[in-house]
């Protein structure tokens, strides 16, 4: 089989089953097996006339899936990294408004009995250790959870913005820290 391309970039233009005789339309080709696939994955190199992969940019699709993985994977909140599944997400959104609440009604900082329990607050870090935190502290880190959600959100838009997005939207230089 013979895959025809663009001279000037390479790019597969048709593929044509020659037979034996027949000298075929004219243009630039290659000779290719009959199970290579989806051509668009696929260029010629201009300076060794060889087939080669061409990597696709991401689909919108893609960056989403990447977007979420990343907002559920944890985040660092003063030194300590935290699970942010959806689920750990509600809980500090609920804990953050009854930190709110008790800052409102007079907790001080340094309280960690702020919540109205018998024991001292604390929330339990990735690694299953206990972290204490006052009302204060319970806000903040509700917030660092949401910018954390938020930053991941915006870059998420801003890489299906891009006229091609990269092709390997798992790198981490594309997303928040």
């Amino acid at each position: 089989m013979r895959l025809y391309y663009d001279e000037g970039t390479g790019a597969p233009t048709f593929t044509a089953n020659i037979r034996e005789g027949n000298p075929g339309p004219p243009g630039p080709y290659v000779e290719i097996s009959d199970d290579i696939g989806d051509l668009t994955t696929w260029r010629v190199n201009l300076s060794t006339l060889e087939l080669e992969a061409v990597e696709l940019p991401a689909a919108p699709e893609d960056v989403t899936a990447e977007r979420d993985r990343r907002i559920n994977g944890g985040f660092t909140f003063d030194g300590v990294v935290y699970q942010t599944r959806p689920e750990d997400r509600e809980n500090m959104a609920g804990a953050a408004t009854s930190a709110l609440a008790a800052i409102t009604d007079g907790a001080q900082a340094g309280d960690l009995r702020w919540h109205g329990g018998g024991s001292d607050f604390a929330w339990i870090a990735q690694d299953n250790t206990l972290v204490p935190m006052d009302a204060q502290t319970m806000l903040s880190f509700g917030q660092a959870a949401m910018a954390h959600k938020q930053a991941h959100i915006f870059a998420a838009r801003a890489l299906k913005d891009l006229p091609e997005p990269p092709s390997d939207i798992t790198d981490d230089a594309l997303w928040p820290a």
